[in-house]
Parts: structure tokens; sequence; C-alpha cells
């Protein structure tokens, strides 16, 4: 297969010359200016980063940990303070209820003792009440009788 000519010569023709030595050296070179001048910089800063992102990172991990330690200390004390609350307040009530037993029991027994005695008292102003209606009766009796028959009654009218 042939070409026609005038596709040749708008070709690009690569054939290694001395200039591509050149070319190879030019490129070494810029590999080593670029490497020493932008790469390595680069790269420092971006390791330079890279552990003060990390140290950071390490750093607030480990604070989110303490703080997580002393979260969990808190709401264990609180726990615990809570608890040693509640059993002071029962301790307090059972107390207070016990003394108001006793107290009611107390109040009662007096109630019931003072009853007693004023139950007795009235017992008694009945008693002393009847004897001197009785008598006060029996007297008026007399009188009346007396009035009646028009003459003192005697002790043989009277029964």
């Amino acid at each position: 297969m042939t070409l026609p000519l005038g596709f040749a010569e708008n070709s690009i023709q690569l054939v290694p010359d001395g200039t591509l030595l050149l070319h190879i050296l030019i490129i070494l070179v810029m590999i080593f200016v670029l490497n020493a001048t932008l790469y390595k910089p680069i790269n420092r800063i971006l390791e330079a980063r890279e552990k003060r992102t990390k140290g950071r990172l390490t750093e607030a991990e480990e604070i989110i940990k303490s703080v997580n330690e002393k979260l969990s200390d808190y709401e264990r004390r609180l726990r615990q303070a809570r608890g040693e609350a509640y059993s002071f307040a029962e301790s307090q009530r059972s107390a207070a209820m016990k003394e108001r037993q006793e107290k009611l029991h107390q109040l009662r027994k007096e109630i019931a003792e003072s009853t007693a005695k004023e139950k007795e008292s009235i017992r008694g102003q009945a008693e002393e009440a009847r004897g001197t209606l009785e008598t006060e009766s029996r007297r008026i009796a007399s009188e009346i009788g007396a009035r009646v028959l028009s003459r003192p009654l005697t002790g043989a009218d009277l029964n």
C-alpha cells in the first residue's frame, strides 16, 4: 500500500535524532527542579496539615472520651443521690407515720378515758338529780296533799 505523496508531507515524522536526547535531558531537569521547588514543599505542607488534623482529631476523640466518662460518672452519682434521697424521704415518711399512729392511739386513749369520766360524772349527776327530784316530789306531794285535805299529812298518810 502506497500513500499519496501529499499525505506524507502533512504527517508528522518521528525520526530519532540528537534533539530527542536534548528533550529527555530537559524533561529530567524539569522533573528535578519541580520536585525540589514544588512537589516536596507541597508534600511537606500536606503532611504537616495531616499531622495537625490527626493530632486534633485524636485530641478531640480523647476529649469526647473524657466527657463521656465524666457524664457516666455524673449520671451514676445522680442515680445514687436520688436513691439516697428517696430512701431518706421514705424513712422520714415512715417515721412520721409511726409518730402519727402513736399520737392517734394516745389521743384515742385519752378520749376514751375522758368519755368514761364524763359518763361517770353524768351518771352521778343523774343519780343526784333523781334523789333531789324524789325528795322534792315527796315534799311537793305532801304540800299538795295537805292542801287538798286541809290538814297536815302524817307518816301513815304518805305510804
